[in-house]
């Protein structure tokens, strides 16, 4: 008990609410964490609809039906729904168990993709896997499949972690093991490619081992050598060179190089406060690549403005600050693991949609990461539904622990 103690130990500095006076009277479930995500999950099926319909009236392969990636987002809303529902039903305990092979089972998937004949190439990587009906994404599922296996390893390894240990101990036993199975998971994304899954799965990795109690020293190491080591993969391919340059001035190769990312800051500018009203771009009308999947907060700042976008970013805020307030809940309840899955869950949901956000709005080179639970793609919505079952999972049994200790 004294070893899973001190696995959270770095995430009680802040003071908590008292135990509620009348716990019958609590609610069984966090409610304001519940309509936040059917808000964004509801915003996004609009939203996808209106970015789309200039894009599917103009393929063949939608059969020229404007309400083709409708129907599809509305299905994968629905599949994701339903296993989340499923995932809800999942005791902790369980998905503490099973994280190591949830872990492994992505991986397979991952050199599955890259197996000559089997992973679908789109626009020149190789990310997914054909079921006929629909493509799977692996890299989608392994984030939650890090979240789970880096928090489940933080526990197992706490001892290890902090700095009353020797810290050539620390580094071998406690760091060293997480760091080599990341960044095999990581050449693996590299190879796709796919940069953008491969910088949110370490922000998860390293970010629940810092909540874990990672000695100090060590993250101080990790925080400076990371953006070199990150810096060194970007100049290693020309592409993303490129991609660096170009964001650093669209305006120098607006019609080619710059093409998305001007069209994006075309499209807030034109938004203004207020936007030119829902279903009113014109940047989606097949100037704005990609308008229902990476940038589709373009085309919420076009015809919703600044408001809106204001919107999306309040609503993510708040989703983030309930996963940090359920894990230090758990926390508080001496349940690290539940603790640090919670934190890493909004680790990854906040990480993802701070990088797409800039992405839009010209703050970072272009990356294609989507939206988290607003872009269009079934293996990014199905994979938040899971994650966020899980973290009202978290929150529903802190409930029911608090209610018996006071009752």
């Amino acid at each position: 008990m004294r070893k899973r103690l001190t696995a959270v130990a770095a995430l009680r500095r802040a003071p908590l609410a008292p135990l509620p006076r009348n716990p019958r009277a609590m609610l069984t479930y966090d409610v304001s964490l519940a309509w936040t995500v059917v808000l964004l999950l509801a915003f996004g099926l609009v939203m996808v609809y209106s970015a789309s319909i200039a894009t599917a009236e103009a393929s063949a392969r939608t059969g020229y039906h404007p309400w083709y990636f409708l129907v599809r987002h509305a299905v994968f809303l629905a599949i994701g729904l339903g296993t989340a529902f499923f995932a809800f039903q999942v005791p902790i305990m369980v998905w503490e168990q099973t994280a190591a092979w949830l872990f492994i089972g992505g991986a397979m998937l991952l050199v599955l993709v890259l197996s000559p004949g089997v992973g679908k190439s789109v626009n020149g990587s190789k990310r997914w896997l054909s079921l006929v009906v629909v493509n799977v994404q692996p890299s989608e599922f392994m984030k939650l499949a890090s979240v789970l296996y880096a928090a489940s390893y933080a526990v197992r390894k706490a001892a290890f972690l902090h700095a009353e240990q020797p810290l050539r101990q620390t580094l071998v036993k406690g760091f060293a093991p997480l760091s080599a199975v990341m960044v095999a998971i990581g050449g693996l994304l590299l190879l796709e490619p796919d940069f953008g899954a491969f910088v949110v799965i370490l922000a998860i990795a390293f970010g629940i081992l810092f909540l874990g109690g990672l000695d100090w020293r060590l993250f101080t190491g990790l925080a400076v050598l990371l953006p070199v080591a990150l810096a060194a993969i970007v100049l290693a391919a020309p592409y993303r060179v490129q991609r660096l340059a170009i964001f650093l001035d669209p305006w120098s190769d607006p019609m080619h190089r710059g093409y998305q990312l001007s069209h994006s800051l075309i499209a807030f500018g034109r938004g203004n406060w207020f936007g030119v009203g829902l279903g009113s771009s014109v940047e989606k009308l097949l100037y704005l690549p990609e308008a229902h999947t990476d940038f589709l907060l373009a085309v919420i700042a076009e015809e919703l403005g600044f408001v809106g976008v204001a919107a999306v970013i309040a609503l993510f805020a708040w989703l983030l600050f309930r996963a940090y307030a359920i894990g230090r809940q758990a926390a508080r309840l001496s349940r690290p693991f539940a603790a640090l899955c919670a934190h890493g869950i909004g680790i990854w949901i906040g990480v993802q949609a701070f990088i797409n956000m800039g992405v839009n709005m010209g703050v970072l080179p272009t990356k294609g990461l989507t939206l988290p639970l607003l872009s269009f793609g079934g293996s990014g919505i199905v994979a938040n539904c899971i994650a966020l079952a899980v973290l009202l999972r978290i929150d529903w049994e802190n409930r029911r622990i608090l209610r018996g200790f006071v009752e």
